[in-house]
């Protein structure tokens, strides 16, 4: 990177500067997906689902930290220095969007942590003691239960804000630079929980009721992608040279067959035969949205990357 930016960051040698690898996408689905996973858990610990062992919201949070855990692990073996990463705890910079989200990941594992503590599952029962007398304290102070539920909804809401945030503050790369960013993988993260749940889950009321659900956020997916194009379309040279880039330039087939054809429209066909029941519920519609949305990341860091103001 210093190498690059030193002695080849020169239009006539190095046209597109390129830093990100695979890293960043993976990162950033991981962080959507949880973020997704928190709303879902945080709305059913509400309704006082974790009461039922077979439904999601008794496991969520567990599958949440090792998700988030790994995204994590991602970004650390993006960077360069790896020694020195413990100094972004070390200061708060308000101006800084890299800084907001390391304080946010700071609170968003306590968060995840105490919603495990709700109901501890029998295999780890007994195990730590400590966690189970605060278990027991826990259950006896409902309002306390209810307030972890919203405070996972309201971190989960912003951990998926801030995936998309986070690119848009690049300035510097016209197809990041667009009000929708947040709106898209916030939707997207909220679409990819959906169907992980519909995909893992037991319980024939919830898969149904992740289903409609995941139907609604794909639709609505559709028009946040609508606003995002059309944003970039009207705006200047630049901009418009940028979003072409996904629409008839050399992302142009990820984007038309993987993320929009086979990551969106073909589940939402899908998960409405389903959902009136004309087709039984299979894995296909909620791998295709997984896989969709980790496509949906790469193609917007790659392409991202490739944009530039010359």
């Amino acid at each position: 990177m210093q190498e690059l930016t030193i002695t080849r960051h020169n239009e006539l040698i190095d046209p597109v500067l390129s830093i990100w690898s695979w890293q960043i996408p993976v990162y950033l689905f991981l962080g959507g997906l949880v973020a997704g996973i928190m709303i879902i858990a945080g709305y059913f610990v509400l309704q006082r689902r974790y009461r039922h062992t077979d439904f999601s919201t008794f496991y969520l949070p567990h599958i949440a930290l090792v998700l988030l855990s790994g995204g994590m692990f991602a970004l650390f073996l993006d960077l360069e220095h790896k020694l020195y990463f413990w100094r972004l705890f070390t200061t708060f910079q308000p101006s800084a969007p890299m800084s907001w989200g390391s304080w946010l990941l700071m609170i968003v594992f306590p968060a995840l942590w105490a919603n495990t503590l709700i109901r501890i599952p029998q295999p780890f029962q007994g195990r730590v003691p400590l966690f189970d007398r605060w278990s027991a304290a826990l259950n006896q102070r409902p309002q306390l239960i209810k307030g972890i539920g919203i405070a996972n909804m309201l971190l989960g809401t912003l951990l998926g804000m801030y995936t998309g945030v986070l690119l848009s503050s690049f300035g510097a790369r016209p197809l990041w630079n667009s009000a929708m960013l947040w709106m898209l993988f916030l939707v997207s993260g909220l679409s990819a929980a959906a169907a992980f749940v519909h995909l893992i889950t037991t319980d024939e009321y919830e898969r149904e009721l992740l289903a409609k659900a995941d139907a609604a956020f794909l639709t609505l997916e559709l028009f946040v992608f609508g606003g995002f194009i059309s944003g970039l379309l009207t705006s200047s040279r630049v901009h418009i040279e940028a979003v072409r880039l996904l629409l008839d330039g050399p992302y142009a087939s990820a984007f038309w067959v993987l993320v929009i054809g086979l990551g969106i429209l073909v589940p939402l066909g899908i998960q409405m035969l389903a959902v009136n029941h004309r087709v039984k519920h299979t894995p296909v519609a909620p791998i295709l949205v997984l896989l969709g949305g980790l496509t949906l990341r790469f193609v917007i860091v790659y392409a991202g990357q490739f944009s530039h103001w010359t």
